[in-house]
C-alpha cells in the first residue's frame, strides 16, 4: 500500500513537503521552506528522514519559496533525481532560487561582520552555487500532459490559477488497479485579475488540499477603494506608501491595481517605484507567457504595459535603493520580500517606519512570526539588520489582494469534484484555521477529512 508522509506545511503554513512511498519508490511533492516561528525555521536545518539519494523523483506544485526554497539543500544532500514542474514554475524557480541562495549567504556575512549570529560562524542554509545546481534537475512538462515520475507513478499538472505556473498535481499510482492522488498545492482565487480562475478537478481517491485561510472569507476589494483611500491619504500626508510584495506572484497584481486606480483619476499621479530585480524579470517572464494570463491583463507589443503606471520606475543597483529610502518624495514603492523577512524592502521599512506620514502596505498571507505578522498586529517596535526601529507608520493589511482561495473559495473549488475522495487531508494552515477547514469539509460535504500532525505518515486508501 502507498503511505503518504507528512514534511511539511503540516499544521502551519510553510515547508511544504510530502513523501510518497510506493511500490519501493520514492516521490517528494513540493521541496519547501519553512518560514516564520524561530522553531520552524529551524527544521530546514534537520535532515529528512530518508537519505535524499533514495528520493526518485520530485514534483513542484509552484515556485513560491515555501514549496521550493529546500530543493538547493536537497541536492547538496545526494538526491540526483528529476524535478518536474510546469514551464512556468522552472521559469521562475530561475529567478528565486539563486537569489534566496544570494540572500543567505549575506545574512550570513552581515551577522558575522555585525556579530548577532548566535552561532560562530553563522552559515547559510544553501548557497548560490547550491541553487544553480538545483536548477539542473529541473524538468518543464506543459500542462495536461501525463508523464511518467518514475515506475509506477504518472503526474499530469492541472492550471491552480494562484501563481505563473502553478499547478494542481494529479498522480496516478499503479498499485490496486490504479490510485489517483490529488495535491492542490496553493488554490487560486475566482473572478480576479491577472491570473485565470482554478481548473476544476473531478475526482480523486486521496486529496491533499491547503487551508491557507480556511476559516474566513477575504474582504470584498469595492474595486480597489481600500488601496485608493490608503494611497490617496498617505500622499495627502506627504508620505511613501512601502508595499511589502512577493517577488512573484503579488508584484504584478499591485502593480495592475495602482495603474488602474490610476487611469480612472482615482489615485494622485505619483512616482511608482519597482525595487526588485527580480520581480522585474518574473513580469518579463509573465509577458512571455501572455497566453497564461487573463485576456484584459496580456501585455501589448511585448511590454509590460499592462503593469505600468505614468511615472513608473525600476530601480536597478543597491545604491539606487539607498537613495529611494532616504528620499522624503512621496511615492509609492513595491518591493521584496512580501513577509518582509529579508530583501530591500528592509531598508523602506528601516526608513519609512517611524514616520506617521508613512503606510506600509501588506497585500498577502504573514505566517507567524514574520516581521509583517508581527507588524500587522499592532508591534510598536520591530528589529532590522540588529537595530530597534520604532513604528509610527500607518500598518494596513489588504486581504482582498490575496492570491489564496478563501474558505469559501475553497469549498467552491472542492465542488467541483464529482465523487467524494477516500480522505482528504487538510495542510497549509495555522492548527485552528486547518480544524476549522477539515470540520467544514465534514460538516457540509460528508467527505472524511484529517489534518495531519508533522511527520505523520498515512497509509493511502
Amino acid at each position: 500500500m502507498p503511505f503518504l508522509t507528512f514534511l511539511g506545511a503540516a499544521r502551519t503554513v510553510t515547508g511544504s513537503k510530502y513523501l510518497l512511498e510506493v511500490n519501493d519508490r520514492r516521490v517528494l511533492v513540493d521541496c519547501g521552506l519553512f518560514q516564520g516561528l524561530k522553531e520552524l525555521r529551524q527544521r530546514n536545518w534537520q535532515d529528512l528522514p530518508v537519505p535524499a539519494s533514495t528520493i526518485d523523483a520530485v514534483i513542484l506544485t509552484h515556485a513560491h519559496l515555501d514549496h521550493t526554497g529546500f530543493l538547493p539543500r536537497l541536492c547538496a544532500q545526494g538526491f540526483r533525481g528529476r524535478v518536474f514542474c510546469t514551464p512556468g514554475t522552472a521559469d521562475l524557480c530561475r529567478l528565486v532560487l539563486p537569489d534566496a541562495g544570494r540572500i543567505e549567504e549575506e545574512d550570513a556575512h552581515h551577522a558575522n561582520r555585525h556579530g548577532y549570529s548566535k552561532h560562530s560562524p553563522a552559515l547559510p542554509l544553501f548557497t548560490e552555487a547550491d541553487a544553480f545546481h538545483a536548477l539542473m534537475r529541473l524538468q518543464p512538462v506543459g500542462y495536461d500532459r501525463p508523464v511518467p515520475a518514475t515506475a509506477g507513478v504518472s503526474v499530469r499538472f492541472v492550471n491552480s490559477g494562484h501563481l505563473l505556473g502553478s499547478a494542481f498535481v494529479v498522480l496516478q499510482i499503479d498499485v490496486n488497479g490504479g490510485r489517483e492522488i490529488v495535491f492542490s498545492g496553493d488554490v487560486g482565487r475566482y473572478d480576479r485579475p491577472v491570473l485565470p480562475d482554478p481548473l476544476p478537478i473531478e475526482r480523486a481517491d486521496t486529496l491533499i488540499v491547503e487551508s491557507t485561510y480556511g476559516d474566513r472569507a477575504h474582504e470584498p476589494d469595492r474595486d480597489g477603494a481600500e488601496l485608493a483611500r490608503v494611497v490617496s491619504d498617505t500622499v495627502a500626508r506627504g508620505g511613501k506608501v512601502i508595499v511589502p510584495a512577493f517577488a512573484i506572484g503579488r508584484v504584478e497584481e499591485v502593480l495592475y491595481w495602482i495603474k488602474r486606480l490610476e487611469d480612472a483619476g482615482r489615485i494622485p499621479r505619483v512616482s511608482v517605484f519597482l525595487d526588485s530585480p527580480m520581480a522585474l524579470e518574473a513580469l518579463e517572464h509573465y509577458t512571455r507567457r501572455a497566453s497564461e494570463l487573463d485576456p484584459d491583463v496580456r501585455p501589448a507589443h511585448g511590454e509590460v504595459s499592462a503593469f505600468a503606471t505614468r511615472r513608473f520606475h525600476t530601480v536597478a543597483s543597491s545604491r539606487q535603493s539607498a537613495d529611494l529610502a532616504a528620499s522624503r518624495d512621496p511615492a509609492i514603492i513595491v518591493s521584496s520580500s512580501g513577509m518582509a523577512t529579508g530583501g530591500r524592502v528592509l531598508e523602506h521599512l528601516k526608513g519609512a517606519l517611524p514616520d506617521p506620514r508613512n503606510t506600509v502596505l501588506f497585500t498577502g498571507f504573514q505566517a507567524e512570526g514574520t516581521r509583517g505578522r508581527r507588524l500587522v498586529e499592532g508591534e510598536r517596535e520591530v528589529r532590522i539588520h540588529g537595530e530597534v526601529v520604532p513604528v509610527r507608520a500607518e500598518i494596513v493589511q489588504l486581504h482582498s489582494m490575496s492570491a489564496h482561495a478563501d474558505a469559501n473559495e475553497l469549498m467552491r473549488w472542492l465542488g467541483g469534484f464529482t465523487r467524494p475522495p477516500r480522505l482528504t487531508c487538510v495542510v497549509h494552515g495555522e492548527p485552528q484555521t486547518a480544524e476549522t477547514f477539515a470540520g467544514r469539509v465534514r460538516g457540509e460535504l460528508g467527505w472524511n477529512a484529517v489534518v495531519p500532525e508533522y511527520r505523520q505518515s498515512i497509509e493511502l486508501p
